[in-house]
């Protein structure tokens, strides 16, 4: 999510949102904290569409502690969404989940972080309301696997035909003409074959 996203979304948090949690009761109290649970949608896919991605329309299930600190709320906890693509070796399709964890400090409008940092530098409460939309979505993205496989040791597919190497008989190969001989062999078949010769017989 770009800068003027975040900026944008954190100007205008709708508590209706179920990505926007409301911390009033949190108070500005040290030490005081509570739980959140949640099963938050996901609006637009992350991920690179047909290699590994979390869908539009799944969700991610979050277990957060919010915790009221000195310069904010510090949200710390964990979201988990299912993921689908192809692997990178077979494209055989995938479907796994994405775990991730995450602590992210939500500074007091008039706090010394408040006043210290740039507007992309650490996130900050609005109206006592926290976004962690994202924080889940850049966490998720950065964990997804670059090169999505089907098992560890996906043996992938023969470069000469195309399927599956699990699929095919142990000491499968191609064999290889030199191109020399490749005309001779067009013309009078492979040796050993029951193609006519020129002079009327088989070979």
């Amino acid at each position: 999510m770009s800068d003027m996203h975040r900026a944008e979304r954190s100007a205008a948090l709708d508590p209706r949102d179920p990505w926007v949690i409301d911390t009033r009761d949190l108070g500005r109290r040290a030490g005081s904290s509570r739980d959140v649970r949640r099963q938050l949608p996901v609006a637009e896919s992350l991920g690179v569409s047909g290699v590994i991605e979390v869908r539009a329309g799944a969700e991610f299930a979050l277990d957060v502690l919010l915790e009221a600190v000195v310069e904010g709320v510090l949200a710390s906890g964990e979201a988990t969404a299912p993921i689908e693509g192809a692997c990178s070796r077979c494209l055989d399709p995938i479907a796994d989940e994405v775990s991730i964890q995450f602590t992210e400090l939500f500074a007091y409008p008039d706090s010394a972080t408040e006043e210290t940092t740039d507007e992309d530098e650490v996130s900050r409460l609005v109206d006592d309301l926290i976004d962690l939309q994202p924080v889940v979505r850049d966490a998720a993205v950065l964990a997804l696997p670059q090169v999505p496989l089907c098992s560890p040791d996906c043996p992938g597919l023969c470069a000469e035909c195309g399927i599956k190497w699990a699929d095919l008989e142990p000491g499968h190969g191609h064999e290889k003409i030199d191109p020399r001989w490749a005309a001779l062999v067009e013309r009078f078949g492979e040796p050993g074959s029951d193609r006519p010769t020129p002079e009327g017989g088989t070979q």
